[in-house]
């Protein structure tokens, strides 16, 4: 079983979100809350790391990974640009459950882009997400929590089920706010593309941004 990491008598949020930081640290993975469904994250800057997450998931390698950041200035060194269409999304929506797709910097590996050249990013609207990334000072891989192909988890047990003793700790505080997954937008297309559907429509983009997306 994996450890799990509960705010209890003993353990307050801020021992959980440290605890979960020393492991993604030192290259292992947790399942960790967002604003939406389960995470499953690691250091997003090491290599053996993220393939234990697509070896965990039984994920195909042709299939990107995500990452989450802990705070907006770091984007900058993960992209290579930061288009127009970007920053207006991320002004109107981040912190919050929307992962902008932008052109990768030479920095971030092939295995989180899948060979595109692009990479998913997102600053989470949960607090803990967010802060485990800041913790680390690296981005935090942002594949859902569950085996490829299955559903996704709203809750620790839900993850436990699934993933069982593959993992290192499960960050448990309690069900995520919504189950809908995040929604992509690929900010490097003109006019931008969403490329998965969720919690942020079409709708709310046009009418927080003026954007039209495809």
């Amino acid at each position: 079983m994996p450890q799990i990491l509960k705010i209890d008598a003993d353990h307050s949020a801020d021992d959980i979100i440290n605890s979960a930081a020393a492991i993604v640290s030192r290259g292992g993975v947790i399942a960790y809350p967002t604003e939406t469904i389960y995470g499953l994250g690691t250091d997003a800057t090491n290599e053996q790391a993220i393939r234990r997450i697509f070896d965990i998931k039984g994920r195909n390698f042709n299939n990107p990974i995500s990452v989450i950041i802990g705070s907006r200035g770091d984007v900058y060194p993960l992209v290579a640009s930061v288009p127009d269409a970007a920053q207006r999304l991320a002004d109107a929506f981040w912190p919050g459950p929307l992962t902008i797709v932008f052109e990768a910097s030479d920095r971030v590996s092939p295995l989180l882009t899948a060979g595109s050249g692009k990479i998913g990013i997102r600053l989470s609207g949960h607090d803990g997400a967010r802060r485990i990334a800041q913790m680390t000072g690296k981005p935090l891989t942002a594949t859902s929590a569950n085996l490829s192909g299955k559903p996704e988890c709203a809750d620790a047990g839900e993850v436990i089920r699934q993933l069982g003793d593959q993992i290192d700790a499960v960050i448990d505080l309690g069900k995520t706010g919504r189950q809908m997954a995040t929604t992509i937008v690929d900010a490097t297309e003109v006019p931008p593309a969403i490329l998965r559907s969720g919690a942020i429509t079409s709708e709310d983009i046009l009418q927080k941004t003026g954007i039209i997306v495809r």
